[in-house]
């Protein structure tokens, strides 16, 4: 799942294109459509609701007619409704990117927030890295990130977030939150490895078996994996995601530049080094 990220405001040449901007998902589409029959003085939002609500007549055969028809008629209309919305969102991703960079420089606790660290405690070179623990992707990048911090675990500090692909990966959230309950008594980077490295295992089982493994008291890691609050903290990481525009994994930031995909080792050391010039 590797894709690029723009970064205009960083010098490096990593980052080329739009990983959001290619595309735009049908739901959106559709929202961008109902904006446009909110302009034509249609209650969208009570014809939603009450197809929702199972109303066979929510909407009228010639209503709905006409408004394929208004469609068919002004195509230029939505096209230009998701053009501005691609623009609209693109700056906001751009602004919450940017911020988001300059803040792992001048205020690196604000972007760790309450989520895993490993490696050197000054955090002056921050690598958070955005992961989904079904990704094929992840699981290689993780095997370089291992071996990068091997090298430089005293001078770079490692903070893991929570990106999981449920559409696509069904046991991607139940492994994050598996983990996080394994961070809940010390031993999250271990059960991060275990998972990264037996992917086609994940699955009920095989948490408990590794929860075993690792000596955790099991009845409390049961508790907190399957809590609200292991919720909440998996939503935390997704939403600061969304906000900066991320829907694939992994993605990796160090400080000041974005990488996505699974980054070679070659790359995260030239990163390093741009960093401490």
């Amino acid at each position: 799942m590797k894709v690029a990220i723009t970064a205009t405001f960083s010098p490096s040449k990593i980052m080329k294109a739009s990983f959001f901007h290619q595309t735009i998902s049908s739901y959106k589409i559709l929202s961008v459509i109902s904006l446009f029959f909110l302009s034509l003085g249609l209650n969208s939002c009570s014809v939603f609701s009450q197809a929702n609500a199972g109303n066979s007549e929510s909407i009228e055969p010639e209503l709905e007619a006409k408004i394929l028809q208004v469609i068919r008629n002004n195509p230029e209309v939505i096209f230009k409704s998701v053009a501005r919305y691609r623009q609209k969102k693109y700056k906001e991703e751009q602004y919450a990117q940017k911020a988001f960079l300059e803040n792992m420089q001048t205020n690196p606790n604000s972007v760790i927030g309450e989520s895993p660290i490993t490696g050197a405690s000054q955090k002056k070179v921050l690598l958070i890295e955005f992961s989904d623990f079904q990704c094929l992707s992840c699981a290689k990048a993780h095997q370089t990130i291992k071996e990068f911090m091997v090298k430089h675990q005293d001078k770079v500090t490692l903070v893991h977030k929570n990106l999981p692909l449920s559409e696509i990966h069904p046991q991607a959230l139940p492994a994050a939150k598996a983990s996080w309950a394994a961070g809940k008594q010390g031993k999250f980077w271990e059960f991060r490895s275990a998972l990264f490295e037996n992917q086609q295992q994940l699955g009920d089982e095989f948490y408990v078996k590794t929860a075993k493994s690792l000596n955790l008291d099991i009845n409390q890691f049961n508790r907190d994996r399957k809590s609200n609050t292991a919720n909440l903290a998996m939503q935390k990481d997704i939403r600061l995601a969304e906000e900066l525009g991320f829907d694939a994994t992994p993605i990796l930031a160090i400080n000041g530049q974005l990488v996505s995909g699974a980054v070679q080792l070659s790359e995260l050391e030239t990163l390093l080094t741009q960093t401490s010039e």
